[in-house]
């Protein structure tokens, strides 16, 4: 298979409005993934606590799971985007091929060792006796799953890089309604279906995402993009693996560094001297309520990757920067509207998840530092989307790990235990660390020549290869 440099692909408009093309679809396949999450939840609940509790357990724990499917996705991103950019379609089809047979491969490799750590697992997590039962099928269910998992968040990404936004929805849906249907027909015993309790549950969201990966496949397949022609050669695959793993190692670290510090923000609030209890409830309800103010401009990230890496692949990297800013400003004036509706209504926003008066002052408090944070938060969120587009996830961590690190963490030790002793000290700390954030990362969009991390148009290997080191 050979690239014919005359076959240059055509480069996508970035006016607001292509932009918002490309972000409404992937903002309501957010709020699908979302809705399959809270249909879980609600069914796992009518089920008892020790369901509840099982399932939310395992869906937090499952994140360090896919950690590396993530990254896969993100380099999938970058490198499929910048190719297709480039006119160099065969090159894009032997990326997708080799980000398949790698995420393939990881996932397998920790579906073993997720399997052989079971018990050892369950212990470290101090699992009550209660929650065995439940807790150890929907595990082995999970793990399962794993490899079905990775394809379908790799496939996504492969659309996602090709600017076919409409077919990781259509792929959500299916899977949306597969789960949703399974958890009330299985979970419940409703219309007809045989009643499994746990079982129902943990089998609906395999199915779900079972038949999600059935359709991506089927639609790639149709297009050329998987077949036998498209899987590298090893020797194709020795020269390309190395792009993809320079963008997808310091994404994956930037998730375990982000995750990881959310879990001290939360011990260091659980050890508050006064009204820690009352604040880790508020933080978790809170918690809920700001992530659905964050799936649009998750979107809007997405988005900022597929333009900046198109056009930095097309040899047009000033367009590439420009894009990128317009990107931010449309999704963080989006954001900043959604903020501003909810303001007045933050009380009662809280109440919902709540009935403890404590704990909805304290949800409520927590929402409004994190609202105010919203121009800062959803900026830099966006421009780490645009960076990843460019392969520049190194400058991503850099950036990521010490605002968590030495900024959020230490001022939350110190606002929230000596200077106010309350939780109030842990959410301005939230709100200036994701300030200093997004300066940082505005000024590395800026001033930094992060378009070196971009791919080579001639070889897929070349691009960052002797220039990976921060400056």
């Amino acid at each position: 298979m050979r690239d014919s440099p005359n076959t240059r692909a055509a480069v996508p408009a970035s006016g607001f409005g292509y932009i918002w093309r490309l972000a409404w679809p992937q903002v309501l396949t957010m709020f699908l993934y979302f809705l399959i999450g809270l249909a879980d939840v609600y069914v796992a609940g009518l089920l008892g606590r020790e369901v509840q509790a099982s399932m939310g357990m395992l869906t937090q724990a499952m994140f360090f799971f896919m950690v590396l499917a993530t990254a896969v996705s993100n380099g999938t991103v970058a490198a499929v985007s910048q190719s297709l950019g480039a006119g160099r379609t065969a090159r894009a089809k032997r990326y997708v091929g080799l980000s398949l047979v790698v995420g393939g491969a990881v996932s397998v490799v920790i579906l073993g060792l997720g399997l052989a750590g079971r018990d050892a697992f369950v212990s470290a997590l101090r699992v009550p006796e209660a929650m065995h039962e439940p807790f150890l099928y929907i595990l082995d269910v999970f793990l399962l799953l794993l490899p079905v998992h990775y394809l379908f968040v790799i496939t996504n990404a492969v659309f996602r890089a090709k600017r076919q936004v409409m077919a990781p929805l259509v792929g959500w849906g299916l899977a949306a309604v597969v789960n949703c249907v399974g958890d009330f027909g299985l979970g419940l015993g409703l219309w007809g279906l045989p009643e499994m309790g746990y079982k129902g549950l943990a089998i609906s969201t395999y199915a779900s995402l079972c038949v999600g990966l059935v359709f991506n496949l089927t639609l790639l397949r149709r297009e050329g993009f998987i077949s036998l022609s498209a899987i590298p050669p090893w020797r194709w695959m020795r020269r390309g693996f190395p792009y993809l793993f320079r963008v997808a190692w310091p994404s994956g670290l930037m998730q375990i560094v982000w995750h990881s510090g959310y879990l001290v923000l939360y011990g260091i609030t659980a050890s508050l001297p006064v009204g820690s209890v009352e604040a880790l409830a508020g933080m978790a309800a809170g918690v809920r309520i700001e992530s659905i103010l964050f799936l649009p401009p998750m979107a809007f990230n997405f988005t900022a990757g597929i333009l900046v890496g198109h056009y930095l692949g097309a040899g047009m990297p000033g367009e590439a920067k420009r894009t990128g800013y317009r990107v931010a400003a449309l999704g963080t004036a989006a954001a900043v509207a959604c903020g501003a509706a909810l303001w007045p209504f933050l009380d009662q926003a809280a109440g919902l998840l709540t009935q403890d008066e404590a704990v909805r002052l304290q949800a409520a408090s927590y929402l409004r530092y994190n609202i105010l944070a919203v121009p800062f938060t959803v900026c830099g969120l966006i421009l780490i989307g645009a960076l990843a587009g460019a392969g520049a996830t190194l400058y991503n961590m850099a950036v990521t790990g010490p605002c968590i690190w030495l900024v959020r963490l230490p001022l939350a030790l110190w606002l929230g235990h000596v200077v106010f002793g309350r939780a109030e000290g842990v959410w301005m700390a939230m709100l200036a660390s994701q300030a200093v954030q997004a300066l940082a990362m505005a000024y590395v969009y800026q001033f930094k020549d992060w378009r070196r991390f971009g791919m080579s148009r001639a070889r897929p290997q070349a691009a960052g290869m002797a220039r990976s080191a921060v400056s």
